[in-house]
């Protein structure tokens, strides 16, 4: 259970701390896309979005985007950001971790990754020995495998993760 545990859960990527992340001596972010930074079936980013991404690049932190979708996807999304990005990333895998530390700079001691699914983000950043950010999924309606994933996290998640009152 403790590659399934993030090291740290928010509601959303707008409500990281990004001083928290600083005082771990955080200086590099993996971020996945689809359900963190939009829903999944969304092309581009919104302006609340990119306004975030370019807050992270102010205050210091290097960005990767890295997403299991095709290249397509991940191009079109990055069209206008124009940051580092890795598609097809066959993520709990180690391979695109280390490719996104390598092309940031960073190590395992100060990148973290900030994603929404405990076995793909999660598992594979805990495998890699960085920080975890789980995020809430921004939409509920997914692809019929990630939903079927997605009943199983609801319940490991209850067993890693301590409530919140009011859950």
């Amino acid at each position: 259970m403790k590659l399934l545990t993030p090291d740290l859960y928010v509601e959303s990527v707008f409500h990281l701390n990004l001083n928290q992340l600083k005082q771990r001596n955080i200086k590099g972010l993996i971020i996945d896309i689809d359900n963190t930074l939009v829903a999944w079936d969304k092309k581009f980013a919104s302006e609340e979005t990119k306004q975030w991404l370019l807050k992270l690049e102010k205050e210091g932190f290097k960005v990767c985007l890295v997403s299991n979708n095709t290249e397509d996807r991940v191009v079109k999304f990055n069209e206008e950001l124009k940051l580092q990005a890795i598609h097809r990333a066959v993520k709990p895998r180690l391979g695109a971790f280390k490719r996104a530390m390598s092309m940031m700079n960073t190590s395992v001691n100060n990148t973290a990754i900030i994603g929404d699914q405990l076995f793909t983000d999660v598992l594979g950043g805990n495998r890699m020995g960085i920080y975890t950010v789980l995020v809430i999924p921004i939409v509920s309606k997914e692809f019929w495998w990630t939903e079927f994933v997605r009943k199983i996290e609801k319940h490991i998640l209850k067993m890693v993760v301590p409530q919140r009152k009011g859950d």
